[in-house]
């Protein structure tokens, strides 16, 4: 099965090359330390088979302190290969006629490895030990050396795993900020701490983003000159319909007068919003003059009263503070009135909203509470973007309101954010507006 992640194929592939590699060293190893074993016991042979030549021993050596019965050794005389009388054999078995050597013979139903030594006098000594018992003796000798090596292997997946993911962190980095970006900010992403690998991928990207932005920025003059060309004959017809509402009609007629007049209000206000994103789509004041945000938002609050008592809506304030903001007033006074006016018109006949002003860690937080239906958590994603009205909507709105509100947020280096209220405290939205009070 092909894998997917780049992060566990370059696992697998240093597995696999790690493992087959310690197979073959661990093997290699193995047969090294065994036949090292086997030469030692050889070795261990010729030098008892000198002492037995030269001192008459026979029989098995004595043990003393704690030696293994398959590390010992069988010494036998045997008689000269031309005595006379021999029946061929002594008198433990061993055959009378091997020649002078090592070798291997089987006796007693069994390997065995023997040395043959003839002394000066003509008389020969036999010294043998069972293969068995060397072999045995070999392969624990040759496994300790490898167990290093099987220990080593899961330490060297470890690290390998950290290695693998700390090389890649980068490259979940740079995948979590494309992911953070909205799709009207498109600035370039950071090269710093990048590897060297990844730079002309990041770059591309950059590059992409670059034309992306181009084309926005098109899209967006484009829109301002329709909007600011389709004000006038909009305005046209707003006060033709006007006239038309004083001359003689039919009660049809009038019916499609207010068709007529309606829908031709809803294209005006899409038109002023549209310039209005256009507006503050474009850069910030490099000097904007400091506003008194209560005032302004006062303003806001005593020009939407009249819709609020038509809509049977408790409109007011939970808390105002006098507060500055450096930013342009109209701004401030778009932002107040889009949020405001977006909460009237998503809640019930008998609801409240709920107005808030004051200082948080030096910053001044705008706040509106409503007790609307809330926004599914499925659009809370999206509830930005330029001409998203959600899977509830309902009413005359643009889908623009919200776009225009967090534009001037962002020029006044502030942020902004909607949450529903829990269960607990009943439906409802709470959008807060936090603006810096210090310069930037």
């Amino acid at each position: 099965m092909l894998i997917a992640s780049l992060r566990g194929r370059l696992f697998a592939g240093l597995a696999v090359f790690v493992v087959g590699t310690a197979l073959v060293a661990g093997y290699l190893a193995f047969r090294w330390a065994f036949d090292e074993a086997i030469e030692l016991q050889d070795a261990i042979l010729l030098q008892v088979g000198s002492l037995a030549a030269n001192n008459r021993l026979e029989g098995r050596l004595p043990s003393e302190g704690n030696i293994d019965g398959e590390a010992q050794l069988l010494i036998q005389d045997l008689q000269p290969r031309n005595a006379t009388g021999n029946s061929g054999t002594t008198h433990y078995g061993l055959p009378s006629d091997l020649s002078d050597g090592l070798q291997t013979i089987a006796w007693n139903g069994e390997q065995w490895r023997i040395l043959v030594r003839t002394r000066s006098d003509g008389s020969r000594v036999a010294v043998g030990q069972p293969t068995a018992n060397r072999d045995e003796v070999a392969q624990d000798s040759a496994l300790r050396t490898i167990v290093p090596l099987g220990v080593l292997i899961p330490c060297l997946m470890v690290v390998i795993a950290i290695v693998v993911d700390r090389s890649l962190r980068p490259l979940s980095s740079l995948a979590k900020d494309l992911d953070a970006k909205q799709s009207d900010h498109l600035e370039k992403l950071p090269i710093a701490g990048i590897p060297t690998e990844l730079l002309p991928f990041v770059a591309s990207i950059n590059r992409l983003l670059e034309r992306i932005g181009a084309m926005f920025d098109k899209e967006r003059r484009f829109v301002a000159d329709a909007a600011h060309e389709l004000r006038t004959p909009i305005t046209a017809l707003i006060v033709q319909a006007d006239n038309l509402e004083r001359a003689a009609l039919s009660e049809d007629g009038r019916d499609r007068l207010q068709s007529l007049k309606s829908g031709t209000r809803r294209t005006a206000h899409l038109l002023e919003q549209l310039l209005t994103l256009a507006k503050y789509d474009s850069e910030a004041a490099t000097d904007p003059p400091s506003s008194e945000f209560d005032r302004i938002v006062k303003g806001v609050v005593a020009d939407l009263l009249p819709v609020a008592r038509d809509r049977s809506i408790d409109l007011g304030f939970i808390r105002v503070e006098a507060v500055s903001v450096r930013a342009e007033s109209v701004a401030l006074g778009v932002l107040a009135r889009n949020l405001i006016d977006n909460a009237l018109r998503h809640t019930p006949a008998g609801g409240r909203v709920d107005v808030s002003l004051f200082v948080e860690d030096e910053h001044v937080v705008f706040q509106v509470d409503d007790t609307g239906p809330g926004i599914p958590e499925v659009d809370l994603d999206r509830i930005f973007e330029p001409f998203f009205r959600g899977s509830r909507f309902r009413g005359e709105g643009t889908g623009l309101g919200l776009s225009i509100v967090r534009r001037i947020a962002d020029q006044c280096h502030g942020s902004i954010r909607l949450e529903n209220k829990p269960h607990s405290k009943g439906s409802g939205l709470r959008v807060r507006v936090s603006i810096p009070l210090k310069e930037h």
